[in-house]
């Protein structure tokens, strides 16, 4: 019968793995054996420890354990522990800062731990974008108290490049939707002898609802995406830290700039995706009813209220402050890697096109429960 007050190991060859059986005492005093044993063990199949009549162990036999492990494993032969106890895994975590790989095996989570740690992620993201709302609401009121901290060339320059070099693609999209809701629409309206309120579908379609949403998700994707992808770059290159070091605030210099002109130009935008997109409806229904432009301009007039028009209109900064908050919040999540600019400026336009679409909606229960 083996002695407790001594470290044992027995090798056991069993067909399908080696069986490596430890007992006694596995401290530093008694290791100098079970070194040799194992510094000459050469497996040939997988291996497992079975360590559950180890009475006592030091920081010398956890030593050992992972060493012989991690051999192991370069070597290609699996290696696994049984009969772990809780000092045991307490005893390796400690020497190895958490790290407790050999002792807990990963197992695949069940779809309800996954659906829980997917719900408190999006709980703590609700959270932390709150608090920056927060923040970002109190640095504007304290700059608005003293306008010459306001970036008035930022702001200036943002217009351009969210607004005047987003007209090309606005443009196309927007003629395209008009050119959609035109054919679908005269087709069925051909069928009633009704060709004429082709006029009202694209003119009250296109103000109301589907040049503002085209407009947001087109901005989301070019402009918000941007605005991620250049507040994640200074992360990265820490030029935030060097701001923050220098006295300057973020949020002066990054976040509210970006803001307040997609704020501006996102209802210019809108005006522009409105002309377009009735253009396009003109064109096709001119060429599909051989209504001229002169009668679809007129009918345009009785058909199109101008409160259609303007609740087109008034959505556009709604949007436009969604998106750009969304963005900047995203950009200063990006840790120092680049594959983390890629997932957060994804999550950015997925983020800024789900809201502004819910917006929308609140927007169209809201109008109709006030008549409008």
């Amino acid at each position: 019968m083996q002695s407790l007050s001594t470290a044992h190991l027995q090798i056991v060859n069993k067909s399908s793995h080696t069986l490596l059986r430890c007992s006694g005492m596995w401290t530093l005093p008694h290791l100098n054996t079970i070194a040799y044993k194992l510094e000459t063990f050469q497996p040939k199949s997988s291996v497992i420890w079975d360590v559950s009549q180890v009475n006592e162990i030091d920081s010398a036999g956890i030593a050992l354990w992972h060493l012989y492990h991690r051999a192991f494993e370069k070597e290609g032969i699996t290696s696994e522990l049984i009969g772990i106890n809780e000092n045991h895994s307490k005893l390796y975590s400690l020497l190895y800062s958490g790290k407790n790989e050999i002792f807990s095996p990963p197992t695949r989570p069940s779809w309800l731990y996954s659906l829980g740690e997917e719900a408190h992620k999006n709980l703590k993201g609700i959270t932390q974008f709150i608090a920056f709302l927060g923040e970002a609401f109190v640095l504007l009121f304290y700059t608005l108290l003293h306008p010459s901290k306001i970036r008035y060339r930022s702001i200036v320059a943002h217009i351009f490049t969210t607004g005047a070099a987003a007209l090309p693609i606005i443009a196309i999209s927007a003629f395209l939707i008009g050119v959609v809701i035109a054919y679908q629409s005269i087709v069925q309206l051909q069928k009633f002898g009704a060709d004429i309120f082709i006029v009202d579908t694209i003119g009250i379609s296109l103000t109301r609802e589907l040049a503002p949403l085209i407009t947001a998700i087109v901005v989301a994707g070019r402009s918000g995406s941007a605005f991620t992808a250049q507040i994640g770059a200074m992360k990265m290159t820490q030029e935030i830290d060097a701001m923050k070091t220098m006295g300057f605030d973020p949020f002066t210099f990054l976040v509210w700039p970006r803001v307040i002109a997609l704020m501006i130009v996102m209802p210019l935008l809108i005006f522009f995706a409105d002309i377009v997109g009735i253009f396009g409806g003109m064109v096709i229904a001119q060429a599909q009813s051989n209504l001229s432009f002169t009668e679809f301009i007129h009918r345009l007039q009785g058909a199109l209220a101008l409160k259609h028009y303007m609740i087109g209109i008034i959505k556009g900064p709604f949007f436009a402050f969604l998106i750009a908050m969304v963005s900047t919040f995203r950009g200063f999540q990006v840790s120092s890697n680049t594959e983390s600019i890629g997932y957060y400026t994804t999550k950015s336009v997925v983020n800024s096109i789900f809201l502004v679409i819910a917006c929308d909606a609140l927007f169209s229960i809201l109008l109709t429960e006030l008549k409008l």
